[in-house]
């Protein structure tokens, strides 16, 4: 690793968004040393059938932190009203400070066609913040950066107006555990609101090992096309016996909102993908 350890900032919509979606590459950073912070950008108080309003949200802080607390990131949940995000001035304002405060070297988050307005609006809003976080008149009362991070997407299936098309793949084969180990933390989501609403709640098993269990295979489930999706791209990144092994992954697709990505960017930015 370098003598200055990388920055790296997942903004996601709700408190689970950055664990489902990049779980297992935080680890891989953290395992090196780096530093990382996954945001909510909602405070998810819709996030369930039965529970509501400052419960939840209580729920929610307290199950981000503990999944945060399993492999050693920060963790923040912004005050803006899950299922109610539009993608503001004031809210932008908001991502700005957010990001100038951390100086990443890398922000992930969500690409800006998708199912959910909060997913495609908390893209806006990190979109919108790139290249103003360099403007010193804006929001002036906290220092400008001096260089535009990089911004990376998670992936997702969603086709139009275009598809997912990665600039990164990363094996998360020796950390999937750990990231399955966060996921277990969100309960109220995997055992109760997403449980209800993908109606799989009546196959839950009822002690706490079986259901880390059962979301083990549901998440290996959730990502197990991906690999076999770029296995071209993971051949060419490691090497085509060990590219033809992988089989849990999570990838990126470089934003063009951000610091402009070369390859020697990217050697640096995942230091843990070899071909990268």
């Amino acid at each position: 690793m370098s003598e200055t350890p990388l920055r790296i900032l997942a903004i996601g919509a709700h408190p689970d968004d950055c664990e489902i979606t990049c779980g297992g590459t935080a680890t891989l950073y953290r395992q090196l040393g780096h530093v990382v912070k996954f945001v909510s950008v909602t405070n998810g108080e819709s996030g369930h059938h039965e529970i509501f309003g400052d419960e939840l949200i209580a729920i929610r802080r307290a199950e981000a932190k503990a999944a945060a607390d399993t492999v050693g990131i920060e963790s923040e949940i912004l005050e803006f009203r899950d299922g109610q995000l539009q993608p503001t001035v004031d809210a932008r304002n908001v991502l700005i400070r957010l990001i100038r405060e951390f100086n990443p070297d890398l922000v992930l988050t969500h690409r800006p066609n998708d199912y959910h307005p909060d997913h495609r609006y908390t893209s806006q809003l990190v979109c919108d913040a790139a290249y103003m976080v360099t403007v010193s008149p804006v929001v002036s009362e906290v220092p400008a950066l001096r260089d535009n991070p990089a911004i990376a997407y998670v992936a997702d299936n969603f086709q139009k107006p275009c598809p997912f098309e990665p600039t990164v793949v990363v094996d998360i084969g020796p950390t999937i555990e750990f990231a399955v180990d966060m996921l277990h933390c969100h309960a109220s989501q995997f055992y109760g609101w997403l449980a209800y609403n993908h109606r799989y709640d009546h196959e839950l098993p009822r002690s706490d090992d079986g259901r880390r269990d059962f979301l083990g295979r549901l998440f290996r489930k959730r990502i197990g096309g991906l690999a076999e999706q770029f296995r071209d791209k993971l051949i060419s990144t490691y090497g085509e016996e060990t590219g033809n092994r992988i089989q849990w992954v999570e990838a990126f697709e470089r934003c063009e909102y951000g610091r402009p990505w070369n390859q020697e960017l990217i050697r640096k930015l995942f230091p843990f993908v070899p071909g990268a």
